[in-house]
């Protein structure tokens, strides 16, 4: 026999509920021979929360709708409670592995739609925007990589997207005026492989969400990509590196010689120092072209194999005090790394 406990329009608070429940429990005779079924509304909009606790308070079974349909604000959604169990570790017995699907068919059979920030289903559900969570997902992801886990604990994310048939690739982190740089290297790290030094991702994220701020919208990976190599890689400047050779001495210095293009005369450079940029830096001194200091660089490849290009970063503080950031992008990384300092000396 199976007793349905309903809480029509859901006049009572969760908790109430819950309470009436246990009481009709403890009170009612041959328990044995019944099975109490939940059926909530949303009328008060804690049809999940009254379900829940009706569980907790004893219940065995729920009635429920398809994302919520019904009458008024709508009957209780199962789905939501069934992958709200799933997170505790309890399997509702649903297959849910292929919810994007399961909604096509009720929004094609029912006219209505599910709200892009609807629990678990909505287009939205596993987007960040903002810049504190996306830098949270962004550390999550990452630390649940190198470590292997198999719990999955990301921070904002209740679930794993994959468990539904929804992707955890960098669609979860959409950047607008209000992300931040956590946005930002999730899908410059995840769309093509750049990991910008943590002071140039501070600043490069700054300028970004400024300018998405600015045209309004959101965008993606390879709107950020172009907008980091025009102002960093790209930047216009008076300076054009045509060549750059260097030759190791025994010692383990090095010696190096370039021809630079600055406002339409080329300028032929050479000079010592520890290595290839050390001595191009020393050539730049000594021939009065610019007088600067190399605080700091990084440099990685942007994949995988004896093809594959890398960038290199490098920060400069100029005589005047001025501090400027460059990227390198080539096939050989020592090039690549002279190319971010010109970058560098453009943007100043």
């Amino acid at each position: 026999m199976i007793l349905n406990l309903p809480n029509t329009v859901e006049v009572a608070m969760p908790n109430v509920y819950a309470d009436q429940i246990e009481w009709f429990i403890r009170h009612m005779t041959r328990r044995d021979r019944a099975i109490i079924s939940v059926h909530t509304h949303n009328d008060r909009g804690t049809g999940v929360a009254a379900t829940e606790l009706g569980l907790l308070a004893g219940a065995e079974r729920v009635e429920g709708t398809l994302f919520g349909n019904g009458e008024r604000t709508g009957n209780l959604d199962v789905v939501t409670v069934a992958l709200n169990l799933f997170t505790q570790g309890v399997d509702p017995k649903l297959d849910l592995t292929d919810i994007e699907s399961l909604r096509k068919v009720y929004e094609r059979c029912t006219g209505l739609f599910v709200p892009p920030r609807h629990p678990y289903s909505g287009d939205l559900v596993f987007t960040a925007f903002s810049g504190s969570h996306q830098d949270a997902i962004r550390k999550g992801l990452k630390e649940r990589q190198e470590s292997e886990r198999t719990v999955w604990d990301v921070p904002y994310l209740p679930i794993d997207p994959e468990n539904i048939g929804r992707s955890y690739g960098t669609g979860i982190i959409r950047v607008n005026g209000q992300s931040g740089k956590g946005g930002v290297a999730y899908l410059l790290e995840g769309g093509y492989g750049i990991h910008l030094p943590s002071e140039l991702l501070r600043e490069f994220g700054v300028l970004a969400g400024k300018i998405v701020d600015r045209d309004g919208g959101e965008v993606g990976a390879t709107y950020l990509k172009e907008l980091f190599c025009n102002e960093y890689v790209f930047h216009d400047g008076p300076y054009r590196l045509r060549s750059f050779d260097t030759v190791g001495h025994s010692n383990g210095g090095c010696y190096s010689t370039s021809v630079l293009e600055f406002q339409g005369r080329e300028i032929s450079l050479s000079g010592e120092g520890n290595g290839p940029i050390d001595s191009f830096v020393h050539a730049l001194q000594l021939s009065e072209v610019a007088d600067l200091l190399v605080l700091d660089q990084a440099e990685h490849a942007l994949g995988e194999g004896s093809e594959a290009e890398a960038m290199a970063y490098i920060k400069l503080e100029f005589l005047s005090g001025e501090i400027c950031w460059g990227a390198g992008i080539d096939s050989d990384i020592t090039l690549a790394s002279i190319k971010a300092v010109i970058a560098a000396m453009n943007r100043r």
